[in-house]
């Protein structure tokens, strides 16, 4: 008698600027867990959270899935409205794993992953410590250069810095930054991907301008030195089977684009850039990349599945980790499933290796019994 299909809950959405890309990524992942022998693998539910945090059951995440775009009043319409997590709607607590796919904060940092944990119910993905770390920049950034890995120069900025109540304590911030990191330079907010909120200057204007735009999104803020590179990537997978902790990296990819930077409308907008897989570079460049995508993993405790980026200057040979991101897109456009799929392991095959390696023995075990 064949095993019952495992039953997987698709998260998607989420209290975050990310929640459209969100949206994006969730229609892949599902497409491949109901692709070929997976269809028979598992039952899957999706469960959808709006931009204020609350979570809807199955008929509002399929309608959301469907149209391709956030929940409005009319679909809500007549339905409590909870605002923010206020329990799990029906059928939630059915679920034997669930798939993250949350960008951002409130779901990419440590926090749902926590609520799974104390849930007892297992996860895709990084547990607590791994996302927290890999979300937010600062941290992210010091666990790296405690691992000895090479990073382009950078300044550490607290929203609070820039009270215009105290002139002085600016006047001093900028002259710092431009003192460390000089023009151009780039400003991100800690906590955000997707290249939300991040923006380039070129003067003190822009800087001042750059810091504003990004502590309206986080008290936390980081400030990088611009560099002329090429921008690789390297997908990296925790294998239930593999040697050691199991992770192993991807075929290299390469983002080209001609905007003047990879910002957010260039990343997800048809023909403004795409992508070179396997990436141009010499053997050597990518064995070093791809052992240094596996540090990155290992400084900050992530597992599951992520994705590191890099900065590459071929004229000198100069590699530089830029940062890691552990729950990467899916998107049509995204690097990740791409790169596994040129490294022999397509979209199908790929979310099956993420649901058994967040599974316990007896899910495994149930999973890989059903019928190829």
């Amino acid at each position: 008698m064949a095993p019952h299909p495992t039953r997987v809950g698709l998260v998607f959405g989420g209290a975050s600027g990310e929640h459209a890309v969100s949206i994006r990524s969730a229609q892949t992942v599902l497409r491949g867990l109901r692709s070929g022998t997976n269809a028979e693998r598992y039952r899957v539910s999706c469960f959808y959270i709006d931009r204020c945090g609350g979570w809807w059951p199955e008929a509002v995440a399929t309608a959301v899935l469907e149209r391709g775009l956030p929940a409005d009043a009319d679909a809500l319409a007549g339905q409590p409205q909870p605002g923010g997590f206020r329990g799990f709607p029906e059928g939630a607590l059915e679920m034997e794993v669930w798939f993250p796919v949350l960008h951002g904060p409130n779901g990419e940092d440590g926090t749902v992953q926590g609520l799974f944990t104390l849930m007892g119910v297992p996860f895709v993905g990084s547990g607590v410590l791994g996302s927290a770390l890999g979300m937010d920049k600062q941290a992210m950034k010091a666990a790296f250069a405690a691992a000895g890995l090479p990073q382009v120069p950078y300044a550490c900025v607290e929203a609070s810095e820039l009270d215009a109540t105290h002139p002085g304590a600016q006047e001093a911030l900028l002259e710092r930054l431009e003192s460390q990191l000089g023009y151009p330079c780039f400003v991100k907010p800690a906590n955000m991907g997707s290249s939300v909120g991040i923006s380039k200057a070129g003067d003190r204007a822009a800087l001042l301008s750059g810091l504003e735009l990004a502590a309206g999104l986080d008290r936390r803020l980081v400030v990088e030195q611009g560099v002329k590179a090429r921008e690789l990537e390297c997908a990296v997978l925790q294998r239930r089977d593999g040697q050691g902790d199991g992770l192993s990296a991807s075929v290299l990819g390469e983002i080209r684009f001609d905007a003047d930077w990879y910002d957010y409308d260039t990343k997800y907008s048809d023909g403004l850039s795409h992508t070179v897989i396997p990436a141009l570079v010499s053997e050597a460049v990518s064995a070093r990349a791809r052992a240094m995508a596996l540090d990155a993993c290992r400084a900050v405790a992530a597992g599951g599945l992520a994705r590191v980026d890099f900065f590459y200057d071929e004229a000198t040979g100069s590699l530089w980790l830029n940062e890691i991101n552990t729950l990467p897109g899916f998107t049509s456009q995204s690097m990740y499933p791409m790169l596994w799929e040129a490294s022999g392991l397509p979209l199908p095959d790929l979310v099956h290796e993420l649901v058994l390696g967040a599974g316990r023995s007896e899910l495994r075990m149930n999973v890989e019994g059903t019928a190829a």
